[in-house]
């Protein structure tokens, strides 16, 4: 039969409560009846609960109004010059897919062609150019062959069919392109078609070509207005060849991420065992390191005794460049070897001092392995948190796309070339030359530029996108805040039961995650808001650092690079203070400035115990992560590399075996580190239980100990009963 934990609250403490003061000196009272995680609670941090509901609300309205207005197709299709999609079905431009630029030359970069901004009239097409031709040399061939304007046509701008129009006019309205020259399609938009023979940039074998308006062009201006084109085609040769790799070998990838949960499910089952045994095994590790550096260092500095050369200090020898020059300075090797000494006496002496401190860690570590074996339900447990992660990070996704692209289309007015008092104005493209702006700006456009509005809706789109920031940061911080107050919950079941583990409650992590979200879900949003809110100011910080790197002085550089460490390190401390709260909150039901305020008092009254702790299950988890993910890499490596066909064969048509293999070493250690974080919440919460058992409780028949016979014998304590049995 499981021990009943129902507990009243206490309004006034018995006269033979036991106290203890905390870290500030105030006298802490403990419950003489507790027997574990408090069961009669009440909902804490209700404010909180509340407008975490209200930006919920919120958020999802946000959806539904981000989903009514954008249209994704703005960022699938190409857009040309009128604001119409390229290759979108049941319209003229179905099959016209590729978008072509008149004059390449006006384009500064590639990301101005990607966001679509280059000063340029832009036409969808169903295929690019492969040849050279100017306007004027097509007007001549048409008189000869007709074929010669129909091809060209294909290029012009819908419904233009007037091949006999001057050059002078195609100028100003920009009908057609001066000239065309060959070109292949690459994010769907028509590229210049570089090749290079004999070390030398060329286009369909030309170095130099008319650009259609009398002046002869060299390729390396061409190559200039589309900088590092080149680069991004490659990365697309290179994705393409990756994409043939993964859909070779995704089951092998699969398979081998399987082997690795259920390798990662062995380990922590055997660290009950081996706990103690690895981080032994470490230890000597270092030491020997140490000592052999010791020896080299003394080896070298004798060897450097017999020379000479080597009675130089380095005051003598100054500030090198060179730093080979200080290794042939005995002194150097000197210096080394009593650092080294230094640092292998203080490893001594801190496991001298610290022994039963590590023992107490390690005991803690084995106990953590048992706990998991009586609860297998908690290894599941980081699906469930991946597939809310999952959930909101698709809701943010689609809620930013679908945000960017809300709005109808806004036309300016360009004028290649020169300035015009217009530039840059909204203009209506079907009445745009009967305005007064073509007579005033001679050679101006009315050009698509972006999709936007003057609604109230369309202004406050860049507040809506950072609002669907910020709610997705809390709720990503909720997720796994959640998480590991369930798993605290019931981990700490484990420890308060007296009889492991037949006094151990049914169902512990179910019931703790009913309680979190009954009781606690305030609490959770609360600290959730304070890193949501870190984390915002620290993405703000690199948005500014980005984009004004040019223009800030040391002075401003030096303060940013400050304020990005100090909120680094404030977000680091957050995460450890809230991890250790949600403990607290999942044992007694309190609100979270309270079990933030109890943990922090506890772990600095045995903030040596808590250093000590911590620094030892990082070892262990990290030599298990690399432990799964190095054997799985190794057995993947002989399996892609055709290292082992008569085992088993590996896929044969690979183009690059490193892209299955990296993600089969990267995914493993994925896998492993979701089974070793809920290992490591297992190890903290028993290790504040056992911190709060030593305090709270004496051995006695009233107050007996429930940490396990190991560490009792640490620390040379027994149970009343265990004595009298």
């Amino acid at each position: 039969m499981a021990r009943k934990r129902e507990l009243p609250s206490i309004k006034e403490e018995p006269p033979d409560s036991p106290l203890k003061e905390d870290s500030f000196g105030k006298a802490r009272t403990f419950d003489p009846d507790f027997k574990g995680p408090v069961s009669k609670r009440t909902c804490t941090d209700v404010l909180c609960c509340l407008i975490f509901i209200l930006f919920i609300i919120g958020y999802i309205l946000l959806g539904l109004a981000a989903w009514v207005h954008g249209d994704p197709r703005k960022l699938a299709f190409p857009t040309d010059s009128e604001g119409h999609f390229c290759g979108q079905k049941n319209t003229p431009n179905e099959n016209k897919s590729i978008l072509f630029y008149f004059n390449f030359l006006k384009c500064a970069n590639p990301s101005v062609m990607i966001n679509l901004q280059c000063p340029t009239r832009q036409v969808c097409v169903s295929h690019c150019p492969e040849k050279f031709s100017t306007y004027t040399e097509m007007q001549i061939n048409t008189k000869k062959n007709k074929t010669s304007w129909e091809y060209y046509k294909q290029f012009c701008k819908n419904g233009f069919d007037k091949p006999g129009k001057s050059l002078k006019e195609i100028l100003l309205t920009e009908d057609c392109p001066t000239a065309i020259y060959p070109s292949r399609p690459f994010l769907q938009r028509c590229f210049p078609d570089f090749s290079t023979r004999n070390g030398t940039l060329t286009i369909g074998n030309r170095t130099n070509f008319d650009d259609g308006r009398g002046k002869n062009r060299s390729v390396i201006e061409l190559r200039t207005a589309v900088n590092g084109v080149s680069k991004i085609i490659e990365a697309k040769s290179l994705g393409m060849k990756v994409f043939e790799d993964y859909s070779t070998s995704w089951y092998w990838i699969l398979i081998a991420l399987v082997i690795a949960m259920v390798l990662s499910w062995i380990f922590l089952i055997l660290l009950r065992y081996t706990a103690g045994l690895l981080f032994w095994i470490f230890i000597l590790g270092v030491l020997g390191v140490i000592g052999y550096g010791i020896w080299y260092c003394y080896s070298e500095y004798n060897n450097l005794q017999k020379e000479s050369s080597s009675d130089l200090t380095i005051y003598d020898v100054g500030i090198q460049s060179d730093f080979t020059i200080y290794f042939q300075l005995k002194q150097t090797w000197f210096a080394f070897m009593i650092i080294l000494c230094i640092i292998e006496m203080l490893v001594i002496v801190m496991l001298i001092f610290l022994r039963n401190r590590i023992r107490i860690s390690i005991a803690l570590l084995k106990e953590g392995s048992k706990a998991i074996g009586y609860i297998p339900s908690t290894l599941f447990y980081p699906l469930l948190t991946f597939t809310f992660l999952s959930i909101c990070i698709s809701y943010w996704a689609v809620t930013a796309v679908f945000l960017a692209t809300s709005g109808v289309p806004v036309y300016k007015v360009i004028t290649p070339g020169v300035q015009c008092v217009h530039d840059n104005k909204t203009c209506d493209p079907e009445i745009f030359n009967t305005t007064d702006i073509p007579k005033a700006c001679p050679g101006s456009m009315c050009s698509f530029a972006f999709y936007g509005g003057n609604s109230l809706y369309h202004q406050y789109i860049p507040t809506f996108q950072i609002y669907n920031l910020f709610v997705f940061l809390w709720l990503i911080n909720f997720v796994i805040a959640l998480g590991q107050c369930a798993l605290a919950g019931a981990f700490a079941a484990y420890y308060w039961a007296m009889q492991k583990p037949d006094d151990v409650p049914p169902l512990p992590l179910f019931t703790a995650f009913g309680r979190a979200i009954r009781y606690h879900t305030g609490t959770l949003a609360f600290g959730s808001l304070i890193l949501a809110l870190v984390q915002m100011f620290r993405i703000v910080l690199e948005y500014v650092d980005r984009h004004l790197k040019d223009a800030k002085g040391s002075l401003a550089k030096f303060i940013q690079f400050c304020l990005q460490c100090c909120f680094w390190c404030l977000e680091k401390l957050l995460k450890f203070l809230n991890r250790n709260a949600y403990i607290m909150v999942a044992i007694y039901g309190k609100n979270f400035c309270k079990s933030a305020r109890d943990a922090f008092n506890l772990l600095m009254r045995n903030v040596i115990k808590v250093a000590v702790m911590d620094r030892v299950t990082d070892f262990v988890l990290f030599l298990g992560k690399i432990l799964v993910a190095g054997s799985i890499g190794i057995l993947a490596f002989l399996f892609f590399t055709q290292k082992v066909p008569m085992i088993v064969k590996g896929p044969t048509t690979l183009n690059y075996y490193w892209v299955p293999l990296l993600t089969v070493i990267a995914g493993s250690y994925i896998v492993a580190h979701g089974f070793f974080s809920v290992y490591a919440m297992c190890v903290d919460t028993l290790f504040i239980c056992f911190l709060e058992d030593i305090e709270r409780n004496d051995g006695s028949t009233e107050r007996p100990y429930y940490m396990n016979q190991t560490l009792l014998k640490i620390l040379n304590k027994q149970n009343v009963q265990t004595k009298e049995r």
